[in-house]
């Protein structure tokens, strides 16, 4: 496996992960002191420059963008491999994980039509949340990026996750067998990676959201007295727009409010795009905007609807 592919899904899944953890740690004068390790990365808070038109949609209800980058040094311009929407949902009492497919094909202010996953070369964080808020409508603040090389440390650290492995999985997952497997590091890494089997780059991304959910029942599961030591192998990998008192502020919420259920998504929605090739390059092209931006926010804000057209149709796992 080269160096490329390992990294690029090791920094989107840590990244989300360092978000959840904050939300489930509460607060603490040592937890306090170990988000010193995070990188600040600071952007322009306001509506017109993140393309926010409606600052607040539903109360007690939080996203925050999580971009993995895809480079081999911090000086390097990237296109963000992996993007997400975390959403804190108080109402409910979970944390929903919106995968966006990285060739989707939208509008990237100042630049015109182009993949998704461009934005972030193109302009850093900035562009990326306003091409995410302008296209889907969302209003977006603040994001979590990482270069990590840790995920199979993490793993091992953990004893492995139990992956549920299907017979096309077996050989690319470095496994030897189909059915539920112990998978460490170097195995969970690469099943993340598979691309060119089952249903291509849609089953990919529902891969990563697995092993991210696997990955945080393990902590959870593990007691608040593991927590430090997870935190403090995964913060100073971490670049975020969030400060400190941010951070706590969404883990006391979370801890309060009792939120320990992880649910999942993707987008553009099952049914409605379509692969599609321009002057040789391909595309994800959503048929009808629209009609994605409204299931989104049915997931995320809790939209009643065209609830039963949604839930037959969406790819929720």
């Amino acid at each position: 496996m080269t160096k490329k592919k390992k990294s690029s899904f090791k920094k989107y899944i840590l990244g989300t992960l360092v978000i959840l953890l904050c939300l489930v740690l509460g607060t603490g004068y040592y937890v306090y002191n170990l988000l010193n390790q995070v990188a600040t990365g600071p952007i322009i808070d306001s509506n017109e420059e993140l393309g926010i038109k409606e600052d607040n949609k539903t109360p007690k209800v939080t996203n925050i963008a999580l971009f993995g980058l895809d480079r081999r040094n911090p000086n390097e311009n990237s296109r963000s491999d992996s993007i997400m929407i975390a959403t804190l949902d108080l109402n409910t009492k979970k944390i929903k994980l919106t995968s966006i497919m990285r060739d989707t094909y939208v509008n990237i202010p100042g630049r015109g039509m182009d993949k998704i996953n461009h934005a972030y070369a193109f302009g850093g964080p900035q562009l990326a949340l306003k091409t995410i808020n302008e296209n889907f409508d969302m209003n977006i603040r603040d994001y979590v990026m990482v270069d990590f090389f840790g995920l199979m440390d993490i793993v091992d650290d953990l004893g492995g996750i139990e992956i549920d492995i299907k017979d096309y999985e077996v050989s690319r997952a470095k496994v030897s067998g189909t059915g539920v497997q112990t998978l460490n590091g170097e195995q969970a890494l690469a099943y993340s990676r598979i691309r060119y089997a089952g249903n291509g780059d849609y089953e990919r991304t529902e891969r990563q959201r697995v092993v991210l959910e696997q990955i945080m029942n393990k902590i959870m599961g593990a007691g608040a007295m593991q927590y430090p030591k997870m935190i403090s192998k995964l913060l100073p990998h971490v670049e975020t727009s969030l400060t400190k008192p941010e951070m706590l502020k969404l883990g006391t919420s979370a801890f309060t409010h009792g939120v320990r259920t992880i649910d999942q998504y993707r987008i553009p929605v099952d049914g409605y795009a379509k692969g599609q090739k321009m002057n040789g390059v391909y595309y994800l092209v959503p048929q009808d905007l629209s009609s994605n931006v409204k299931l989104l926010h049915e997931y995320i804000y809790g939209v009643q609807e065209n609830t039963a057209e949604s839930n037959s149709e969406n790819g929720r796992s």
